[in-house]
């Protein structure tokens, strides 16, 4: 498993990765365009071109086997008003499914832990829909525990599958 920093350079990969990988997971969770529109909103050149800039968000290409088969997306922001001050979120993480249960996520997630904790944060937290038993598995097997449950909130969602989980690790 290879973890390369993503950079306007290879912004075209990382947009083919970015919506392939969350159409997989969660094209069957809009209403009426809605992955239309959330693909654009999230994933669109504008969008990723302003996060890449951004020094507070890092996308990370996650290469296996010399293939592209995921990425994640960190968000460096504290966000204090959740007691997660000195704190990052995990925003965004997928692997493809043919890669999956091959100890891919495992790594790449732990070297997000080490990178995060070199740039003296003290906590990493991420939302889980809560009906995604397996991601809340892996990342409790990871050291995650609950923190609170949340709503999502984003237009043409499924209403029925907009709970969360916020989990989070301590990183010392």
């Amino acid at each position: 498993m290879l973890l390369k920093k993503a950079s306007l350079e290879n912004i075209f990969e990382l947009k083919q990765i970015c919506i392939e990988g969350y159409s997989i997971y969660f094209g069957d969770h809009w209403n009426e365009n809605g992955l239309d529109w959330y693909l654009n909103n999230q994933f669109g050149d504008e969008k990723l071109k302003s996060d890449l800039k951004d020094k507070n968000v890092d996308y990370y290409l996650i290469h296996a086997k010399n293939k592209l088969v995921g990425f994640i997306k960190v968000n460096n922001n504290s966000i204090s008003n959740l007691s997660f001050e000195r704190g990052a979120e995990l925003e965004k993480m997928y692997v493809l499914p043919k890669y999956k249960r091959l100890g891919i996520g495992k790594k790449a997630l732990n070297e997000i832990v080490k990178i995060t904790r070199e740039r003296g944060k003290k906590i990493l937290f991420l939302d889980v829909l809560d009906t995604n038993k397996s991601a809340i598995v892996f990342y409790e097997k990871l050291g995650f525990k609950f923190h609170s449950n949340t709503r999502l909130q984003l237009p043409y969602f499924k209403e029925e599958l907009k709970g969360l989980n916020r989990m989070f690790i301590e990183l010392q």
